[in-house]
């Protein structure tokens, strides 16, 4: 079964042939945890995770690999960890549980392999070494840099030359430097930098540069050519620019076969940012819209694409999810289907076509409703095993019809159902006026009471 993906290092969709097809190998850089991530941070978790669920379809579960790390020392966390007077640790545990649990509630599956870099400092000065022996690196008075101009093919990523990077532009000003865009491997300690963030290596104490912790930690859980490394496109330049750098100057290989990046995230028009107040964390959004909502909007656009972030973009998403479980509600109890519609599939197969796959996910929705119509048990099961089959490659449909009509906290919920069977013990004992009373009042919530043979039900309208 092909897929197509659009590799950046060729820059074109190539089909995708794995190195072994018993075990494929994918890398995506994930948090520094610090804080909490923003909707942005999340476009690349849903995206990818897209990817490693279409992966497992096609060549099994248990032959792909996803490996998604934890950077937990780095410039930022350093600074957090001296304001606050908060051990690095303590930090870094906090938002990292806080990060899984956030891309949990957006249904992405957890990775195969979660390094921490913290756990791999060895192999960071192994790789540092390596480069040091080869004459690809020097050390300078804050700490042991990689000469870009040593490297022939530096920028192919990118398609930056050498003289294209500005000091300053995403590139450390420093005099020290051989040349603006050469970037450290290992940082020399600073005075007053906590002792949690310092390690012993060969040229003094310090902590590891950022890009080397995703080049070692990668070589070490997946090999020293992985099959597709994956990000956000802000980290084309200079971060995986560098890992190239560092991976294939040190090991003699290319680091990734496949270079895969999503698009950038824009609120109502503008570039998130701090500094324009528009920042939005996928913490506070979980706590005013269903997981599903936040990822099927992010799927909304192609991940290679830009998509700009709106209220309407999240009603028109609720909306459209709202219509797919209406119409697996109508097929749910039609068991013992099997899925024969392809069509998502397909689509995915095309570099992670999103937008397409969910126009199908809609067709199939519709065919669910025709099967309900024409009461035809045979096809409302097969509309059902569709419906799901298509889901589970999306990440999407993962509530019951029920979980997803009544959605709200848990306390909320037991209040409905309390105030529901409130009603039906009035109806029983012919308090109509009781009865009504209590109707009316979740009417006025936007609750719908449904009465059937098998009880009463409710749900959000």
């Amino acid at each position: 079964m092909t897929i197509k993906l659009y590799n950046t290092l060729g820059r074109e969709k190539q089909v995708f042939e794995p190195q072994d097809p018993d075990r494929v190998t994918l890398y995506v850089c994930g948090p520094t945890v610090y804080n909490y991530a923003h909707i942005g941070n999340a476009r690349p978790a849903v995206v990818f995770d897209v990817l490693f669920r279409l992966l497992r379809h096609v060549y099994g579960a248990e032959h792909v690999v996803y490996a998604r790390n934890i950077t937990d020392v780095e410039d930022k966390i350093i600074a957090r960890s001296i304001q606050d007077g908060t051990p690095i640790p303590e930090i870094t545990r906090k938002y990292a549980d806080i990060y899984n649990s956030d891309l949990a509630g957006l249904n992405v599956l957890a990775p195969t392999i979660e390094p921490w870099a913290t756990q791999n400092i060895d192999g960071m000065v192994a790789l540092t070494k390596q480069l040091v022996d080869k004459g690809y690196a020097y050390t300078a008075p804050s700490g042991v840099f990689f000469d870009v101009a040593k490297m022939a093919d530096y920028g192919k990523l990118s398609g930056r030359n050498i003289e294209d990077n500005e000091a300053g532009a995403r590139v450390a000003v420093s005099e020290e430097k051989r040349n603006p865009a050469d970037f450290a491997l290992w940082k020399f300690a600073k005075e007053g930098e906590p002792e949690d963030a310092i390690w012993d290596s060969p040229w003094g104490r310090g902590r590891p540069g950022w890009h080397i912790e995703c080049s070692a930690m990668a070589a070490a859980h997946l090999g020293e050519t992985i099959d597709i490394h994956a990000g956000g496109i802000d980290l084309q330049f200079p971060h995986h620019e560098n890992e190239i750098a560092q991976s294939e100057c040190a090991h003699g290989t290319p680091m990734a076969r496949y270079w895969m990046h999503n698009g950038f995230l824009d609120m109502d028009g503008e570039k998130m940012s701090k500094s324009l107040g528009n920042v939005k964390l996928i913490h506070d959004l979980l706590a005013d819209w269903p997981g599903e909502v936040l990822r099927m909007a992010l799927l909304s656009g192609h991940y290679r694409a830009p998509l700009d972030w709106t209220r309407d973009l999240l009603e028109q998403a609720k909306t459209t999810l709202g219509r797919v479980y209406g119409a697996l509600r109508r097929v749910w109890a039609a068991e013992g289907g099997t899925a024969n519609d392809t069509a998502v599939l397909d689509a995915l197969r095309d570099d992670l076509n999103t937008p397409i796959a969910l126009a199908e996910l809609a067709r199939l929705a519709s065919e669910a409703n025709q099967a309900a119509d024409a009461k035809d048990e045979t096809r409302m099961a097969t509309a059902r095993a569709n419906l799901l089959a298509a889901g589970e490659l999306l990440g999407l449909l993962q509530l019951t019809p029920a979980e997803w009509e009544q959605g709200g906290s848990e306390d909320d919920k037991a209040r409905i159902d309390a105030l529901v069977q409130a009603r039906v013990d009035a109806r029983q004992a012919k308090n109509w006026a009781e009865a009504d009373r209590i109707r009316n009042e979740l009417a006025e919530e936007g609750i719908e009471i449904m009465d059937g043979p098998q009880g009463s039900t409710w749900r959000r309208v």
